[in-house]
């Protein structure tokens, strides 16, 4: 009886330290603890499990449907890792944003496995080649600041940490396999929209000083998926993809654009129509909209039947629930200016 009642007290206080230990990494990001602490909570989190980054580099705090949805399917498919996304806008004093003023934040903060985190990009940047070329820059004549401080943020994140970092306009929609990888977006081009890595891998460590050396923000996508095409041509041959078979040069996967590009760039209106069959996407592990060539603003209608609200239903349930309205009152799915979908 006496042994039974230890082990009953051992389970107990096992199950109370768990909680203990993500209450506290919770605490750290959000109820305003001094820096230290939020850096302290960000390197246990990252360190140990190999995180899901997403980044929103404008100030803005209140997520769009789609940053939510693309944040909480990345969540449901990866229950077991954290899902960490920085935030410009928040800083190791904001206030608690209310329920009702910003209803996407508090939705997605009370989900177990996500985590939101300041992004400090001067001290993101320490250590890396982009620290020089950070504290150099004049952010305020650059075209496409926005975009190329996202460019540069996910590099440093992903050298330093490890995981997989996603666009904020990229639906997961089943696990993906590999550690350490590039998404094709087309026959020898990457994207940089989707990719993972371990640790202080190379390939990243020379990408953040390509940035540097052919660093010009007047040509769109040069620190983006340009940079990561020309340095995979460094590390490998290229060829065209074979039926579905990814392609595999030293211990980097380039993934077919079936993977997270089933839909081109140039078709992107298709997920906002209404299909006689859709699509399986068995191929797929995660899906990009596009949202940067929405400039339409088209939008997810609650009842309209598209592909794009079926896909809101089945992957982030919670964000088609409580932020997709009907026709009369569509919540607008409008693109923050610091999430780069390219």
């Amino acid at each position: 009886m006496k042994k039974e009642l230890q082990l009953s007290l051992s389970v107990i206080l096992l199950f109370a330290c768990g909680f203990l230990y993500k209450f506290i990494l919770k605490s750290s990001c959000l109820f305003c603890l001094p820096s230290f602490k939020s850096q302290q909570g960000l390197e246990a989190l990252l360190s140990h499990r190999r995180g899901i980054v997403f980044l929103e580099t404008s100030e803005r705090m209140e997520p769009t449907h789609l940053v939510s949805c693309a944040v909480e399917s990345a969540a449901k498919i990866y229950p077991e890792r954290p899902v960490v996304f920085f935030m410009k806008g928040l800083t190791d004093s904001t206030p608690m944003p209310s329920n009702s003023a910003y209803p996407a934040f508090s939705f997605l903060s009370a989900i177990d496995n996500v985590f939101l985190f300041p992004l400090d990009m001067k001290r993101l940047f320490e250590d890396t080649p982009l620290f020089s070329w950070y504290n150099q820059i004049n952010t305020s004549i650059e075209r496409h600041w926005l975009h190329i401080s996202s460019d540069a943020s996910r590099l440093a994140i992903i050298w330093k940490y490890g995981g997989i970092y996603m666009d904020t306009d990229v639906i997961s929609i089943r696990p993906i396999p590999e550690e350490n990888f590039l998404a094709a977006q087309a026959s020898r081009f990457s994207s940089n929209g989707v990719f993972g890595f371990l640790p202080q891998h190379p390939f990243l460590w020379q990408c953040m000083e390509n940035f540097v050396e052919h660093y010009n923000s007047d040509i769109w996508g040069n620190q983006g998926p340009d940079l990561m095409t020309r340095m995979l041509r460094v590390w490998c041959k290229l060829e065209d993809f074979q039926e579905l078979s990814d392609l595999r040069c030293l211990n980097i996967s380039f993934l077919h654009p079936q993977r997270f590009y089933p839909i081109s760039y140039s078709e992107w209106r298709r997920y906002y129509e209404v299909w006689d069959r859709e699509p399986s996407f068995n191929d797929s592990y995660a899906l990009h909209l596009w949202n940067y060539m929405n400039q339409e603003g088209r939008d997810v209608i609650r009842g309209s039947n598209t592909l794009v609200e079926n896909l809101y239903r089945k992957h982030c349930p919670g964000t088609y629930r409580d932020l997709i309205q009907g026709s009369e009152g569509s919540v607008t799915g409008e693109l923050g200016p610091g999430n780069k979908e390219s």
